[in-house]
């Protein structure tokens, strides 16, 4: 590429004025948001949460993206089929999936070891989307700790346990689209 090249187009840089070389607008305008912010916690309007004394307020628990759950089928089974689509999906590679030949007639394949490293898992809900048979769910669950590694990777039977443990308070979302479809009608 040559200076003398007309495709080129040179540019002048603006010249800044004596406001713009002091930063005194961009000073004041992060002043008038901290004042914004004061004034809300002095009317009670609060926005900081005294967690774990006050527990936040979830706005949508359906497409909020919390701990994994793995969903049962209507006869209590793992509803997995173990086709590998939420592990090929999983931009940060923490689900580890065993297939084994299924017992039932209705399924090829089940997981006969189904493992999300929930420490290196970035909650992005790519596993969800690929799902074809609305296996595993992210739940409004947000509360995740353990005091070592090996506890925060969740094995078939404690993903399972979050089914159980979230399944009243939050229905599998293909349930609820069923009973969505069959109010419209």
């Amino acid at each position: 590429m040559k200076t003398s090249d007309p495709n080129i187009k040179w540019i002048e840089e603006p010249q800044l004025g004596l406001a713009g070389r002091l930063y005194v607008p961009l000073f004041v305008q992060g002043l008038t948001t901290t004042f914004k912010h004061l004034k809300k916690s002095l009317v009670g309007d609060v926005v900081t949460v005294s967690y774990p004394e006050e527990e936040p307020k979830i706005g949508n628990p359906l497409i909020y993206r919390g701990v994994h759950r793995l969903n049962k089928d209507k006869e209590g089974r793992v509803k997995c089929v173990a086709c590998f689509l939420c592990a090929t999906a999983c931009p940060a590679h923490c689900i580890d999936i065993v297939a084994a030949e299924s017992p039932w007639s209705d399924r090829d394949k089940y997981p006969q070891s189904f493992a999300i490293d929930e420490l290196r898992c970035i909650y992005c809900g790519m596993c969800e989307e690929a799902c074809p048979v609305d296996a595993i769910e992210l739940t409004s669950l947000y509360n995740l700790t353990g005091r070592s590694r090996e506890e925060m990777v969740f094995d078939k039977e404690k993903l399972l346990s979050v089914y159980d443990e979230t399944k009243d308070k939050e229905p599998m979302k293909s349930v609820q689209l069923e009973k969505a479809q069959e109010g419209a009608k």
